[in-house]
C-alpha cells in the first residue's frame, strides 16, 4: 500500500492505493477533510470494431450510508443516478476524456464511489482528483495527470475548496481542472463577475491544481507502473493518396456550402461516391475512406479560417448570427419566448406555481427543495434526424443545468417574487450553441411570465482553431465549428458582467493569454445579443391571468402551531372555505396561492386573524363556543379564544352567565387584559353604553382579599 498527503488549501488531502479494489487495473482513495471517495479504473483487453468514438465511461455514485442516511423511496435503496451525480459524472469526464491517445477504442470504465462525507467538504471534486490518480497508477494509456478545485469568493476574497457554509456567502462557485500548465476544464456560476475577476479566480484556481498534480506524481513515483503500449491504427499510404487525388477540390466547394442541411447533404453525396470509386481498389475500408474525409474535411475548415479569418456561413470569426425574437408566442401559458439566432432555435417556456410544486431532492447529506429549476429538451427534429425517444440523457441534463445556472443570478428574491419558477426549454433546430439559446430564451420567457428579473442574462458559445503558431477564436459557434475545432467556451452573464461558465477543451491546455482574449470577445457578443433582446423585449409583462396568485407573510414562529390547529384543523379550515394553498415554514414564512386575488386576500385575513398578536383596547367581532358558572369563552379568531367574566357581561349584576349569551351567539368584545401566561380577558360591557344613574361598585382592598378584619384571638 502506498500513500501520500499534503496541504491543499489549508487541510490534509490524502491519497492511498494498493488498500482497496486491488483487482482494478489502478484505484485509489481520496481523503479530504473527513470526506472520502474511491475512484476505479479498468479497461476492456481489445478494442471496439463496432464505434468510430473513444468509449470512455464515467460513473460518480454518492451512496446514502457515507453522510449516515438511509435512501428513501419503497426499496430503500440507490437507484437511478440523481441530477448531481449525472453533472458531477460529466464534469469528471470532459477533462479526462481529451488525454486518452487518439484512435483507443478499448472501453474504458471509471467509477467513483463516496464512502464518506463530512457535509463540509464536497466530494465531487475529488472524483476528477481520484479518476486522474487511478489512471496515473493504472496500465492504460493516459496523458494526465490532472486536478479539480473548488472556487468560491467571499467579500472579494477568493477561497480554494470552500466549505458549504462558505459556499452559501460566496458570489462565485466554479468547479476548474487544470494540468501542469493551464487549465483544461471549468464550469461555474457567478454574480455578474468582471472578465478580470474571474481570469484572476482562474489563476488562483490553477496555483492550486499544480500542488495537488505534485501529489499525484509523489504517489505514483514510488510504483512500478508500465503503460501499456498503444499505436493508433493508420490506414495505408496508397489509399491516402487515392483518396487525395480523387477529392480534389470537392472538400473546400463543400466546406463553402452556408447552409448546414444543404452542406450536409453534399458531404454524404461525395462520401457515398468516393466509397463506391475505391471499393474495388480497396474493398472492406469504407471506415478508414470516411475517416480520411474527415480529416480533409477537419484540415480544409481550419487552414481556411486560420488563413482567411472567413467562416462557412461568411462570417468574420468575431460576428454573430442573425437574431430573431418572438415573445408571448403562446398565449395561454405563463411566459413563452422563441429565440432564434442563425439555424438554432428555442422555444422557452416558463410556468409559475405555488410552495407545493418545489423540487424535492433526496441527497446523501441533506434533503433540500429547490423553487426554481430549468429542463432543456433535445428531440431528434431538431436536427433533421429520427433517434431514440426516453429517459433525459446526461447531455440535456448538462445542458439544462448550465443554462439554469446561468440565470439563477438574476432572479427576484422569493420574498419578492414568492412562486416556484420552472423553465422549460425545447429546442426546434440546432446548430450549435442551443444552451446558450436557451438562456437568451429564458431570459426573455421569464420577462414574459412577469419576474422582475434583476437583468437581463445572454450567453454565447466561444470556439477556437489554432495550429500551435496561428489562432482564431470564433464567436457564436457552428455546430461543425464545435466538432471541428480545438474548443468549446460558453460564457453567459448581464451587461454587467458573467453569471455562468464552461469551457471544454479537445487540446491539452489554454493559455491564460487566449482565456483573456476568449472573455473579452465574448463580452463583445455577449453585449450584442443583449442590445437585440432589450429591442424585444425591454421590461416585464405583469403576471398572466392564468398564472396562480400568491402572497406571503411572516409570522413569529411562535404561532405557527395555532395557525396549524388540532389535527391541522385551522389551516384545513382556511383551505376548504377559500380554495386557496397555504403552505408554511419552519420559520415562519407563510405563502398562500389561489386561482384570484380575491381568495387569496380572503386566505390572508384569516391566517393574519389567526397569528397576530392581539393588544388590550382590540375590538373583535366574536362566538360564544361555551359557557362556565364563572364566564363565557369566546372565539374571537379562528381558533383561537378568551374569556368573558361574568363581571364584564353587563353593567348591572348578572347572576347567571346563560341569561346573558348562550352558545353560538355572535358577540362583540372589547381586550381589557393578556397576563404573564398569554391568557385574554374581553369585556362585553365596555361596548354597550353605561346605564344612567349607573353607580360604580366600590372595589375592594386587594390587601384584604376580601376577608374582614382581623380580630384578636380568645384564649
Amino acid at each position: 500500500m502506498e500513500s501520500k498527503e499534503k496541504m491543499i488549501a489549508g487541510k490534509i488531502m490524502k491519497l492511498e492505493t494498493g488498500k482497496i479494489a486491488r483487482q482494478s487495473n489502478g484505484s485509489v482513495i481520496v481523503t479530504y477533510g473527513e470526506t472520502t471517495v474511491l475512484a476505479t479504473v479498468n479497461a476492456a483487453k481489445e478494442p471496439r470494431e463496432d464505434v468510430d468514438f473513444f468509449p470512455l465511461q464515467v460513473e460518480y455514485r454518492e451512496k446514502h450510508y457515507a453522510g449516515g442516511k438511509i435512501p428513501g423511496g419503497f426499496f430503500k435503496r440507490e437507484a437511478r443516478p440523481a441530477e448531481h451525480e449525472v453533472l458531477t459524472s460529466r464534469v469528471t469526464d470532459r477533462p479526462l476524456r481529451p488525454l486518452f491517445p487518439k484512435g483507443y477504442k478499448n472501453e474504458v470504465q471509471v467509477m467513483i464511489t463516496v464512502l464518506q462525507s463530512d457535509g463540509e467538504n464536497m466530494p465531487d471534486i475529488l472524483a476528477g482528483i481520484g479518476s486522474s490518480a487511478a489512471l496515473m497508477c493504472s496500465t492504460i494509456p493516459w496523458n494526465g495527470p490532472i486536478a479539480t478545485v473548488r472556487v468560491g469568493r467571499v467579500n472579494n476574497d477568493i477561497i480554494i475548496n470552500p466549505t458549504r457554509e462558505e459556499i452559501e456567502k460566496s458570489d462565485l462557485e466554479m468547479v476548474v481542472s487544470g494540468n501542469k500548465e493551464t487549465i483544461v476544464m471549468v464550469e461555474g456560476e457567478a454574480e455578474s463577475m468582471s472578465e478580470l475577476d474571474m481570469l484572476g479566480s482562474l489563476k488562483a484556481a490553477h496555483s492550486v491544481i499544480k500542488e495537488i498534480i505534485a501529489l499525484q506524481i509523489d504517489l505514483v513515483s514510488d510504483l512500478d507502473v508500465q503503460k501499456d503500449e498503444f499505436i493508433a491504427p493508420k490506414p495505408s499510404t496508397e489509399l491516402v493518396t487515392a483518396i487525395d487525388e480523387n477529392i480534389g477540390d470537392k472538400v473546400d466547394e463543400v466546406i463553402a456550402i452556408p447552409d448546414k442541411h444543404d452542406r450536409t447533404v453534399a458531404r454524404d453525396e461525395m462520401t457515398k461516391s468516393l466509397i463506391e470509386y475505391l471499393e474495388d481498389s480497396f474493398p472492406d475500408e469504407a471506415k478508414n475512406i470516411k475517416s480520411v474525409l474527415d480529416d480533409r474535411f477537419k484540415n480544409g475548415y481550419r487552414e481556411q479560417i486560420l488563413t482567411t479569418g472567413k467562416r462557412s456561413d461568411g462570417r468574420k470569426t468575431d460576428d454573430i448570427r442573425q437574431i430573431t425574437i418572438e415573445t408571448d408566442i403562446l398565449k395561454r401559458t405563463h411566459g413563452s419566448a422563441l429565440f432564434t439566432r442563425g439555424e438554432t432555435q428555442a422555444l422557452v417556456v416558463t410556468t409559475l406555481g405555488s410552495k407545493s410544486d418545489e423540487m424535492i431532492v433526496d441527497s446523501m447529506d441533506e434533503d433540500y427543495k429547490k423553487s426554481y429549476y430549468l429542463h432543456y429538451n433535445f428531440p431528434p427534429y431538431s436536427v433533421g434526424e429520427v433517434g431514440r425517444i426516453g429517459f433525459t440523457g446526461r447531455r440535456e441534463i448538462g445542458h439544462g443545468n448550465l443554462a439554469q445556472r446561468a440565470i439563477k443570478p438574476v432572479l427576484p428574491d422569493y420574498d419578492d417574487f414568492p412562486y416556484t419558477i420552472r423553465v422549460v426549454s425545447e429546442i426546434m433546430e440546432s446548430n450549435g450553441s442551443s444552451s446558450m439559446a436557451s438562456v437568451c430564451g429564458g431570459s426573455l420567457s421569464l420577462m414574459s411570465a412577469g419576474a422582475p428579473l434583476k437583468a437581463p442574462v445572454a450567453g454565447i458559445a466561444m470556439g477556437l482553431i489554432t495550429d500551435g503558431k496561428r489562432h482564431a477564436i470564433l464567436s457564436d459557434i457552428l455546430g461543425m465549428e464545435d466538432h471541428l475545432g480545438d474548443m468549446d467556451f460558453k460564457l453567459a452573464g448581464t451587461d454587467e458582467g458573467i453569471t455562468a461558465i464552461q469551457l471544454d477543451l479537445k487540446i491539452d491546455g489554454l493559455s491564460f493569454d487566449l482565456i483573456e482574449e476568449a472573455l473579452n470577445q465574448a463580452k463583445n457578443g455577449r453585449l450584442h445579443i443583449l442590445s437585440e433582446m432589450n429591442k424585444a423585449m425591454s421590461k416585464p409583462n405583469e403576471i398572466s391571468q392564468y398564472a396562480p396568485r400568491i402572497m406571503s407573510v411572516m409570522i413569529n414562529p411562535e404561532k405557527i402551531g395555532a395557525l396549524i390547529g388540532p389535527g391541522g384543523k385551522n389551516i384545513k379550515k382556511i383551505i376548504e372555505d377559500t380554495d386557496c394553498e397555504v403552505n408554511v415554514d419552519d420559520d415562519g414564512l407563510v405563502t398562500i396561492a389561489g386561482g384570484n386575488t380575491e381568495k387569496c386576500n380572503e386566505a390572508m385575513e384569516l391566517v393574519n386573524a389567526i397569528t397576530f398578536e392581539p393588544e388590550v383596547g382590540m375590538e373583535f367581532d366574536s362566538k360564544v363556543t361555551r359557557l362556565m358558572s364563572f364566564g363565557a369563552f369566546v372565539e374571537f379568531a379562528p381558533g383561537r379564544e378568551g374569556m368573558i367574566h361574568i363581571s364584564e357581561l353587563e353593567w348591572r349584576r348578572v347572576d347567571k352567565v346563560e341569561d346573558v349569551l348562550k352558545p353560538g351567539d355572535s358577540v362583540k368584545v372589547k381586550l381589557i387584559k393578556v397576563d404573564d401566561q398569554g391568557r385574554l380577558d374581553f369585556s362585553r360591557k365596555a361596548l354597550i353604553e353605561k346605564p344612567e344613574g349607573y353607580v360604580e361598585r366600590p372595589k375592594r382592598d386587594r390587601n384584604t382579599k376580601g376577608k374582614k378584619p382581623f380580630k384578636k384571638r380568645r384564649f
